[in-house]
């Protein structure tokens, strides 16, 4: 039987950690749902007046959340499956019998764990209009571009940078969970007659759909919140004309810039039930093909 100084004892013990969550995440939550229907800023607090829906409807009639939103999922659908493509193969060839796997790993993860602030950087010096990228460009006869200042190739060019930056880390999760198919489904197969391409179709990626389930869940959430990249490209402006502003980025000025936290607060939340909607639809999608 449980006593009561057990009990003591275990609510003591979880107490740090309740009041850590409640203070800097379910209180700070809290109180940016309560500035979302207010007219706010940090400069006068005590001025505060009461917005209603305001601030939520304003969010549909400007041209720039519109533009930033656009921008984003075009970043996203240009981003996640050319990602999750990647990894899946990279960590088809880790999980092969070839020598120096430890190498290749080390190799493709680096970029996930290098400063993305550094890697924005770097790109920056790759594709600038004297960059190594339009030197092979050049080399081969093909026209070059000055990339994060073209209107169409700017938004591109940091896809590319993402993709770079961060397929390493799916690549490792999609190697735990190769390494988690019993071998005897594929001894069995081998038994039967099975091609490598029947086996990869019929046995590897079914087994892989809880993982890809969860790195397109992680993958979507992380190109609708991307802000450093665009930031550091864009030196902080979200040009040229607009084309690398993204939802995060344009929050980050209404909230930091235009002192407008509540505007900001309002597009915050619009963006959670963004990207709430998405991973319902995705659960759903991934539960009826699993059926």
């Amino acid at each position: 039987m449980r006593t009561r100084g057990d009990l003591a004892t275990g609510y003591l013990f979880v107490l740090p950690v309740v009041v850590s969550l409640a203070v800097f995440l379910i209180g700070p939550i809290i109180y940016a749902l309560y500035i979302s229907f207010h007219h706010f800023s940090f400069l006068a607090p005590d001025q505060a007046t009461w917005a209603g829906l305001s601030n939520y409807t304003k969010l549909f009639h400007d041209p720039r959340f519109i533009r930033a939103l656009g921008n984003t999922s075009l970043y996203s659908l240009g981003v996640v499956p050319i990602q999750i493509a990647i990894a899946l193969m990279l960590a088809l060839i880790v999980d092969s019998k070839i020598k120096g796997k430890t190498l290749f790993r080390v190799v493709y993860f680096l970029p996930t764990v290098t400063s993305t602030v550094a890697v924005s950087v770097m790109f920056m010096y790759l594709f600038k209009n004297d960059g190594l990228v339009n030197l092979f460009l050049s080399k081969a006869g093909i026209p070059t571009f000055d990339w994060f200042n073209s209107l169409t190739f700017a938004l591109p060019a940091v896809m590319g940078m993402a993709i770079w930056t961060t397929v390493g880390q799916f690549m490792v999760i999609y190697l735990a969970g190769l390494q988690d198919i019993p071998q005897e489904l594929y001894e069995a197969a081998e038994v039967d007659g099975a091609t490598p391409w029947q086996r990869l179709r019929f046995i590897t990626w079914p087994m892989l759909k809880p993982t890809t389930f969860f790195i397109l869940i992680m993958s979507i959430i992380g190109t609708f919140q991307v802000f450093d990249q665009m930031y550091v490209i864009s030196k902080g402006e979200g040009g040229p004309q607009d084309r690398t502003l993204t939802v995060v980025f344009y929050l980050y000025r209404s909230a930091f810039k235009d002192f407008d936290m509540g505007y900001a607060s309002a597009m915050a939340f619009v963006l959670f039930l963004i990207i709430l909607l998405l991973t319902v639809i995705q659960r759903k999608f991934f539960k009826e093909e699993t059926n």
